[in-house]
């Protein structure tokens, strides 16, 4: 199958997928994921290797970038605490737990394998987590706060990954000082980056009076901070953040509101589209891999799957007594909580 004839199928079974979980009022990522591992099931469809430096590269700038962009400045810095200790704290925190089960599970897991593992699961995924939302009653503030935490979490996530590889290539210990003063330099050169990145686009966005190119330029932004971060091996996600909320807030004086409507629908099918076909690929991945295993294999690793999943589950609701700042407090107004 030629790639364009899977990128068209990839698109048609995304619509469908999506357009039959809304009339049944289930969460849409659940039903691409079961898609792709039932696309990946039959004859003629063959497996996908998609390099993960350009799922990261193609995929993970511009949603975080957007995400930003669009988060509100004043609940931003109001509930930063709050992100800071989801996005960095209790990442890590999911991050040595899982680490933990894997290495009382599976022999011969070194622990800066365990550790990279665990952050590749630790972070929450908004899209997700926002799909379930849609169906409760949830306080307006905790959305913000799982919307604030995805602009951080997968920084904090990848920095520990690359230190841990880091560690686990040289043999050295990934609980020195070493690795903890390389997490602290990958985050301030990504913030300083995307300032500098946001400050220049926004220059060039006011000289602007074309609809075309500046909606070209709006989706070239958050490849334009990740790409010199990276490449300078500093927190590529951070510059895209960034650069989002730098332009966010200076939206209105910047573009007309011609602009901000035109960019804002094609924004939501760009990441829409991206959303749907990353949770396609992890159907088909998982699929393959299936199929690839034997029984027993499988079964352990299912196994391993589950404690991990319980791990995560215990680390993010321990189901401790008392109040959560984040629903908000009795007497305040209902547009507040």
């Amino acid at each position: 199958m030629q790639s364009a004839e899977l990128l068209l199928l990839f698109l048609i079974v995304v619509a469908a997928l999506v357009t039959l979980a809304r009339r049944l009022r289930t969460p849409y990522p659940v039903l691409l994921l079961l898609g792709g591992l039932a696309l990946g099931a039959m004859p003629g469809v063959p497996r996908l290797e998609v390099p993960p430096d350009a799922v990261l590269l193609l995929v993970l700038p511009p949603i975080v970038y957007v995400t930003a962009f669009f988060t509100p400045i004043r609940s931003f810095r109001a509930d930063v605490g709050h992100i800071v200790s989801l996005a960095v704290g209790l990442v890590l925190a999911s991050t040595a737990a899982v680490a933990g089960v894997v290495l009382a599970l599976v022999s011969g897991m070194t622990v800066p394998i365990a550790i990279a593992l665990g952050a590749v699961v630790a972070p929450s995924d908004e899209v997700a987590a926002m799909a379930v939302m849609e169906r409760l009653v949830v306080p307006r503030r905790l959305i913000g706060l799982v919307q604030g935490e995805s602009l951080l979490n997968d920084a904090t996530a990848l920095t520990v990954y690359r230190v841990a590889l880091g560690a686990a290539i040289a043999g050295t210990p990934i609980l020195s000082l070493a690795p903890v003063g390389r997490f602290a330099v990958v985050a301030i050169g990504g913030i300083a980056i995307g300032l500098a990145v946001g400050w220049l686009i926004a220059r060039v966005r006011a000289r602007l009076a074309d609809l075309p190119v500046e909606i070209t330029v709006s989706l070239l932004t958050p490849y334009a901070a990740y790409l010199p971060a990276e490449l300078l091996g500093v927190s590529g996600v951070l510059a895209a953040v960034t650069a989002g909320l730098y332009l966010g807030r200076r939206a209105s004086r910047i573009m007309g509101s011609d602009v901000r409507l035109a960019a804002r629908a094609v924004w939501e099918m760009l990441v829409f589209l991206l959303n749907g076909i990353v949770f396609l690929l992890i159907g088909l991945e998982i699929s393959a891999l299936a199929r690839e295993l034997d029984r027993r294999t499988l079964v352990t690793l299912v196994g391993a799957g589950v404690a991990v999943s319980a791990a995560l589950i215990g680390v993010r609701d321990p189901g401790r007594p008392g109040h959560d700042p984040a629903m908000g407090h009795p007497g305040d107004p209902p547009w507040r909580r």
